[in-house]
């Protein structure tokens, strides 16, 4: 179904959509919310800046700082929310715009909170803790800022810049869904159109090579008239990201990202390096097996998404979904279990396709209401893995909030994406339990590598090794074009795929498809977090309730934790290796179990 085909979301099922009236009652009661975050963060300005001396001053400043943040997150959740279910729509843009230019605005004035509490001494600042230690994570990250602060006339200028500096990736989604026409391509003499969200949703994973094939030519074909406007953009990027990191006192624009993360650049290359190295041949042998499996000629840049057995690939209803997933996550108990049925009764998930909405899905937690899920529903397994992995949030949201306020209660980016990639796991265990023959068990066992390992551990660690090359060159004094990011690109790919893929005309242009590059150093975040889910799941394997209760309050934890001490609670250690390479062995033995599985089918 083409772009044009798709209903427009007025058309859509609302039954399908998510309900977000628990954020505001409507656009009045919207208004009305602007009107008072202005007038209390006016209130604060008058009541604190300059004035953060004592710690019972500042505490009393932490809470009133949180009802604006809170407030403030409900707002800008209802700006780009609905936009992001129709682009189209131009209203929605302008109230994204309105939320946008807000949050500057705000931002702005309320710079000199942080910005001051980082002038203080750590004695003060650990007094505050002592006071209200609920606020332990926020007082934390303010230690960790105490290295890049600048002057609070300077913290507000950057504040109120903040709308200027999401320039590059706006105009790089205006450029991908606004400007770019993919047009049609031919296969066994007919042909099908062809949209940027159809070939990421549904042409890479297409069972008929000729179709698969045709749609990726065509698709780059596209791409690469627009690379030099994305390259230019992209540079905008990081340029602004290296000049904050030269203003705020760091060498290297990584460390400076890094920062936020509280680890070092030893641990950010090593999830890199070890993966490059260690697990490159094993999804080799992975991808060879799939080739002879398919009888294909080569297995191309365009082939490595394609299911394992297409013909066993099973249609799955919304319904047998959230079966599936409250099944699967039985064993974490009923609490957990009811919350993942609780996102389907009570319209936390968005699923209709239509025009205009974006590709991909993800999870926003507005503080005080609950977590939302946006998606596109395609009744098919790995639909289901999308969605119990964005549950798999909502799981970690639910239960940080609960126990934290407003400032503690978000996950650190290394971390955050570890309750997710478990739930994967969850999903994974039921249907290898459940498989009642050898094509099934082998069918889950390949779901769990090419949506769980291959998305995580392969797909955005390349791009995490492709951004560290980049942030190199930026730290060096260079700069780069387009035709050097395809030279990036391309001497990863073969890196880690070295003879066992053939790079077609077009592969170097992966850069282009992935907004995680204007996200900072989150792309690698992906790996960190599915080695901590990868042996805490083991651990509920072999120990049950016990290590059940550790991920659980893990999941409460929030930020009130640096990261390598709250994947300890979860009974992991993040300081070496071990971790990671105990679950490049489990993926080295998924194949090989794949393998096997393989043979016992021919000889059946």
């Amino acid at each position: 179904m083409s772009e044009t085909e798709l209903p427009k979301r007025q058309a859509v099922d609302p039954k399908l959509t998510w309900d977000l009236t628990p954020i505001f009652h409507d656009d009045f009661a919207y208004a009305e919310a602007i009107k008072q975050v202005r007038a209390l963060t006016k209130d604060f300005v008058r009541m604190y800046q300059g004035k953060l001396t004592e710690p019972a001053i500042i505490v009393d400043a932490l809470a009133d700082y949180g009802t604006i943040v809170a407030l403030d997150s409900k707002i800008a959740h209802w700006g780009f929310m609905p936009y992001s279910t129709d682009t189209t729509d131009p209203k929605l843009r302008e109230r994204q715009a309105q939320v946008t230019a807000l949050g500057g605005e705000i931002g702005g004035q309320l710079s000199f909170f942080q910005a001051e509490l980082t002038q203080l001494s750590e004695t003060v600042l650990d007094a505050v803790v002592e006071k209200a230690p609920d606020y332990a994570g926020f007082i934390r990250q303010i230690k960790v800022a105490k290295k890049g602060a600048l002057p609070p006339v300077a913290e507000k200028v950057l504040a109120e810049l903040s709308p200027v500096f999401q320039a590059p990736s706006n105009i790089r989604d205006q450029t991908i869904f606004g400007d770019m026409d993919f047009g049609t391509f031919t296969a066994h003499g007919k042909t099908y159109p062809l949209s940027f969200v159809m070939y990421e949703e549904n042409y890479q994973k297409h069972p008929d090579t000729e179709i698969r094939r045709a749609a990726y030519a065509q698709f780059n074909k596209t791409l690469r008239r627009y690379e030099n406007t994305m390259a230019t953009g992209y540079l905008a990027q990081v340029t602004r990201e290296k000049i904050t990191a030269t203003m705020r006192g760091y060498d290297s624009v990584i460390d400076y990202l890094l920062a936020d993360q509280e680890i070092n650049r030893e641990m950010f290359n090593r999830q890199i390096d070890v993966i490059m190295r260690d697990l490159a041949p094993i999804m080799r042998k992975y991808v060879i097996h799939v080739k002879t499996l398919w009888r294909l000629d080569h297995i191309g840049y365009t082939d490595l998404q394609i299911d394992i057995d297409p013909s066993y690939a099973p249609k799955i209803t919304l319904d047998q979904a959230q079966d599936m997933i409250k099944n699967a996550t039985a064993l974490m108990g009923k609490d957990y279990q009811d919350q993942m049925i609780q996102a389907f009764t009570d319209r936390w998930i968005d699923f209709p396709a239509n025009q205009g909405k974006d590709s991909g899905a993800y999870t926003a937690g507005p503080y005080g209401v609950h977590p939302y899920v946006e998606m596109t529903w395609s009744n098919t397994l790995p639909a289901v893995y999308t969605l119990i992995h964005e549950l798999g949030h909502t799981a970690q949201m639910v239960r940080s909030e609960k126990a934290h306020n407003v400032l503690d209660s978000e996950f650190n980016d290394y971390l955050v994406e570890s309750p997710s990639t478990f739930n994967e796991l969850l999903l994974t265990h039921y249907l290898e339990e459940t498989a009642k023959d050898p094509r099934m068990k082998r069918f889950a066992l390949s779901r769990l590598l090419n949506d769980t390992y291959f998305h995580n551990f392969v797909t955005h660690l390349l791009e995490a090794a492709f951004q560290r090359e980049v942030y190199t060159l930026i730290d060096k004094g260079e700069s780069f074009d387009a035709a050097r990011l395809d030279a990036i690109t391309r001497k990863v790919l073969t890196d880690f795929w070295g003879p066992a893929v053939e790079l077609e005309e077009g592969a170097d242009l992966t850069w282009m498809r992935q907004s995680h590059y204007y996200m900072g150093l989150y792309s690698y975040s992906y790996s960190a977090g599915l080695t901590v889910a990868t042996q805490a799941f083991q651990a509920i394997e072999q120990q049950g309730k016990p290590a059940v209760d550790r991920w659980l309050r893990y999941l409460g934890l929030g930020d009130s934790l640096d990261p390598v001490a709250a994947a300890r609670v979860a009974g992991v250690d993040v300081t070496t290796d071990v971790a990671l390479k105990h679950a490049i062995s489990f993926l080295g033995d998924t194949v090989d179990e794949v393998i096997a599985l393989s043979k016992e089918i021919d000889q059946g």
